[in-house]
C-alpha cells in the first residue's frame, strides 16, 4: 500500500500552533521587530534633503544679492547656518561639516547682472555625502536658470518662454519618498522576520532533543515540512497586516491596486520565505549556524532586489543574483498593486515566478529532510 505524501498533517499542525502559540519570545521577535523596523526605515529612507545647511559669503551686500539668497531658501532645500567673511572660512565651515554647502556671490554681482555681463557665482559643495551633493547641484543649477530666464525675458520683452515643458507625474505626483520606499520596506522586514523565526525554532527544537522525537513519528516528511510552515505562515500574514495598516494609515501611502491581489501576493511570498527559513534549518546544527546563514539570503535582498537602488544600473552578476531573490519579485509586485494599480495581466509574470520560487524551495527543504536521529 503506498503512503500518503502528507500522512499526519493534522497532528503536527495541532502541535505546532500549540507550540508557537506557547512560544512568546518567538511570537515576539516574528511581530514586535518588524513594527519598529517599518517605523524606522520608513522614516529613515527618505531622498527628499530638506532644509540642507549652507553658509554664505556675500561681498557684494545689495538688494539683488540678498533676493538671489532668497531664491536658494525659498526652495526649501537650503537653510543658511552661518555668513563668513572670506573664502577660507567659507572652506572651512564645510571641513569642519557646519555645512554642506558654501556660496560666495562676488563683489561686483548686481553691477555685472546691470550691465549684462555674466554674473559668476561661486558655489562650494561637499561632495562626501553624494545624496546630498546631488540634491544641492540640481537645486542651484535650477535656481540659476531660473533667474536667468526671467532676466532674459524682461531684456527681451518676451511673455513666455519659446519651448515650454509640461511634466505630468504619475502614479506618485507628490513624489512622496514613503509611496516608493514603504512597499520596498514591506518586503525586506517580512524577510527577516520570518525567515530568522523559522530557522532558529526548528534549530531550537533539535537543540533541545524535541525533534527527534518527531523525527521518530509516523509522519511523512512532506506533512513535517508543511506542519512546521503552516503556523508561522498564520503569524507571518498577522505581521503583515499589521504592516500594511502602518503603511497605509501612518505613512498615508494610497493603496490604488486590488487588496486581495496584494494579500494572495504576501501570502506567497511569506511561503517562500518560511521555506528558506525551514531550507536553513536542514543544514545548520546550531541557532548561530542558523542566523548566520540566513544572513546570507537576507543581506543579498536588500542590495540586490530593487529596493533601494535601480537593478537596471547593476553589474550583470548581482543584476542575476536578484533575479533569483523572492524579494525582488515580491517588492515589484507591491509597487504594480499598490502605486501604479496594475492589473492582473500587467504583473502576472512576476507572481509566477515568486510562486513557482515557492514550490521549488519547499520542494527542495522537503527532499533534504532526513527522517533520521543525528
Amino acid at each position: 500500500m503506498k503512503r500518503a505524501p502528507f500522512r499526519g498533517l493534522g497532528a503536527i499542525l495541532f502541535k505546532e500552533f500549540i507550540t508557537v502559540l506557547r512560544d512568546p519570545i518567538t511570537l515576539f521577535f516574528m511581530l514586535f521587530p518588524p513594527l519598529v523596523e517599518m517605523i524606522a526605515f520608513g522614516y529613515a529612507l527618505d531622498n527628499d534633503v530638506k532644509h540642507m545647511a549652507m553658509a554664505i559669503l556675500n561681498e557684494d551686500r545689495t538688494v539683488e544679492s540678498r533676493q538671489f539668497l532668497d531664491r536658494f531658501v525659498n526652495t526649501e532645500t537650503f537653510r543658511i547656518v552661518a555668513e563668513v567673511q572670506n573664502v577660507e572660512q567659507l572652506a572651512s565651515e564645510i571641513r569642519k561639516g557646519r555645512a554642506y554647502v558654501g556660496l560666495q556671490i562676488p563683489p561686483h554681482f548686481t553691477r555685472d547682472v546691470r550691465a549684462g555681463h555674466p554674473a559668476q557665482v561661486q558655489m562650494l559643495i561637499d561632495g562626501s555625502n553624494s545624496t546630498t551633493a546631488l540634491q544641492a547641484l540640481n537645486t542651484a543649477l535650477g535656481v540659476a536658470l531660473t533667474e536667468s530666464v526671467e532676466m532674459l525675458l524682461r531684456d527681451s520683452g518676451r511673455q513666455t518662454v519659446p519651448i515650454e515643458v509640461r511634466p505630468q507625474m504619475l502614479y506618485n505626483p507628490a513624489m512622496r519618498s514613503p509611496n516608493f520606499f514603504v512597499p520596498g520596506v514591506i518586503g525586506v522586514v517580512l524577510q527577516i522576520g520570518t525567515t530568522f523565526a523559522t530557522a532558529m525554532a526548528v534549530v531550537r527544537e533539535r537543540e533541545r532533543g524535541t525533534l527527534e522525537q518527531l523525527l521518530v513519528s509516523p509522519l511523512s516528511r512532506w506533512a513535517l515540512m508543511l506542519g512546521k510552515l503552516i503556523p508561522y505562515l498564520c503569524v507571518g500574514m498577522v505581521m503583515a497586516v499589521l504592516l500594511f495598516a502602518i503603511m497605509r494609515f501612518v505613512f498615508a501611502v494610497p493603496i490604488t491596486g486590488s487588496v486581495i491581489a496584494m494579500v494572495f501576493s504576501t501570502v506567497i511570498y511569506l511561503f517562500a520565505l518560511l521555506s528558506i527559513g525551514l531550507l536553513v534549518a536542514t543544514k545548520a546544527e546550531n541557532q548561530m549556524q542558523a542566523l548566520q546563514m540566513s544572513m546570507a539570503f537576507v543581506l543579498p535582498s536588500v542590495f540586490f532586489s530593487g529596493f533601494i537602488f535601480p537593478r537596471e544600473t547593476m553589474p550583470w552578476i548581482f543584476y542575476a543574483i536578484g533575479s533569483v531573490l523572492p524579494t525582488t519579485y515580491f517588492i515589484s509586485l507591491m509597487r504594480a498593486i499598490i502605486l501604479r494599480g496594475a492589473s492582473f495581466f500587467e504583473y502576472w509574470q512576476s507572481l509566477a515566478i515568486m510562486t513557482g520560487m515557492a514550490v521549488v524551495l519547499f520542494c527542495v527543504c522537503s527532499l533534504r529532510f532526513r527522517k533520521k536521529i543525528g
